[in-house]
């Protein structure tokens, strides 16, 4: 049986479909025993597949590796510690190659983690705070620093082609300004990697004073995360073990889009469709007329 949630697992199916037929042979005999395959020999693991051995290792570089050995290395690391191999950090001596396989499994696996672990309750109040300061014409404000800047200033061109007008600040000064000129209806969502970020801190202090709705996405267990605790505000927890001191956050921005896609689509499927579509066909239309013609 495979190790539950093996993300080496996850991607050869996914990638099946792709594959000849006679790999495709090969693919299902490592879904069926993948600890049997880590250490069968190669003419072993040709029979029980009715293949030849150099289409089990054609098998083992389509689906990323480099060959047979560096296969059943990685998949008896993952099937038999129970830690997808993507959880390793990279080399200095790794080849492009590696680094593709080590980055975008990663990403996966904290993704497909997520999606098992993430509450619905959370967001179920988290959309319906923003839709109800959406549709009463109050402020939505998106509050972020650094990398999570970024992410918020995605999240205010989202919600913009909603036809919901909100406003994303990065500067720490007007973020406190921001902050004061909330009040009872509007919603202020803090994203922060760490969660430790004093300004986002103040902001978050700052917003429930002001009777706001405080909906907070980052690290559970983190000072800013504890605030969202407090009755009538909601904490969306996204967390990745990453060193920020370090490196630039990678996978937890991504979390954080991909927190955003979710508000932003759950938004959309509770506004009034009749306005909500013709706006968005209007803004198509518009950005069309501004692109240069194909061929």
């Amino acid at each position: 049986m495979m190790a539950e949630g093996s993300l080496m697992l996850e991607r050869i199916r996914a990638a099946m479909p792709a594959l000849p037929p006679a790999e495709q042979r090969v693919a299902k005999l490592v879904l069926n025993d993948a600890r049997s395959f880590a250490t069968l020999p190669v003419g072993e693991l040709a029979h029980r597949a009715h293949v030849s051995k150099p289409t089990v290792v054609r098998f083992c570089r389509s689906v990323g590796y480099d060959g047979l050995a560096d296969f059943k290395l990685k998949l008896a690391g993952s099937v038999n510690e129970g830690v997808p191999f993507v959880h390793r950090a990279v080399d200095a001596d790794d080849k492009a190659s590696d680094l593709i396989v080590k980055v975008v499994d990663n990403a996966v696996s904290a993704l497909l983690k997520y999606r098992n672990a993430a509450t619905g309750h959370a967001f179920d109040r988290a959309i319906e705070s923003l839709v109800a300061s959406g549709q009463a014409g109050q402020r939505i404000e998106f509050y972020g620093v650094g990398n999570s800047g970024i992410v918020a200033q995605d999240a205010q061109h989202k919600f913009f082609r909603l036809g919901v007008f909100a406003n994303a600040v990065s500067d720490g000064h007007v973020q406190v300004m921001s902050a004061t000129m909330l009040r009872s209806g509007d919603c202020a969502v803090i994203i922060s990697n760490s969660g430790r970020s004093k300004d986002l801190i103040d902001v978050a202090q700052i917003a429930h004073r002001k009777g706001a709705t405080v909906i907070v996405i980052t690290a559970s267990g983190s000072p800013l995360a504890q605030l969202a605790l407090q009755p009538g505000h909601v904490l969306l927890a996204a967390d990745h073990p990453e060193d920020y001191d370090r490196y630039s956050p990678m996978v937890s921005r991504l979390l954080h889009l991909m927190i955003i896609d979710i508000l932003t689509t759950g938004v959309a499927l509770r506004l009034d469709s009749s306005t909500l579509r013709p706006l968005l066909q209007d803004i198509k239309k518009t950005l069309r007329a501004r692109r240069y013609a194909e061929g």
